[in-house]
């Protein structure tokens, strides 16, 4: 049924518990898993980063490093269960680029964590996972956490 999964992970909680759900799925289907990490531009783009001196510095390095430890994560799982793995950690706004590479891998299934929130955060900001949810055209598959 799933040849080919897709799960974006931030390192948070509710990452992680989506992370054990694709890998499993993943297994118990035979199906390759792609591993994404999106660093936010908005984020490090907002920052001046005035104070740092190097370029190897500023927020957009740590949040690559901080993605490039989740995709670490996820293909260690994965080869526990013998799961064949593709990471990738890509720039931009996230729910965009999730949409976009389940788009050009062509995946059958996007599994999304997510967490609980206060209803004024929602309504104000949403969440990356509910934006993918109404946008792709693959299923979504969303993995909750209490925390």
């Amino acid at each position: 049924m799933y040849d080919d999964l897709l799960v974006a992970t931030d390192g948070d909680v509710a990452s992680t518990d989506a992370v054990e759900h694709a890998v499993g799925l993943a297994a118990h289907h035979g199906a390759r898993l792609y591993a994404l990490h999106v660093v936010d531009a908005e984020v490090y783009e907002a920052y001046s980063g005035d104070e740092f001196v190097d370029a190897n510095e500023g927020p957009e390095h740590a949040l690559e490093e901080r993605g490039r430890d989740a995709l670490d994560e996820v293909a260690a799982q994965a080869a526990e269960r013998g799961v064949e793995t593709v990471t990738a950690l890509e720039h931009g706004v996230p729910e965009e680029r999730i949409r976009a590479y389940a788009d050009r891998h062509a995946v059958d299934l996007v599994v999304l964590g997510t967490r609980r929130r206060p209803d004024e955060y929602r309504s104000l900001l949403g969440s990356t996972t509910e934006r993918v949810t109404r946008l792709a055209d693959q299923p979504v598959f969303v993995v909750k956490t209490t925390v």
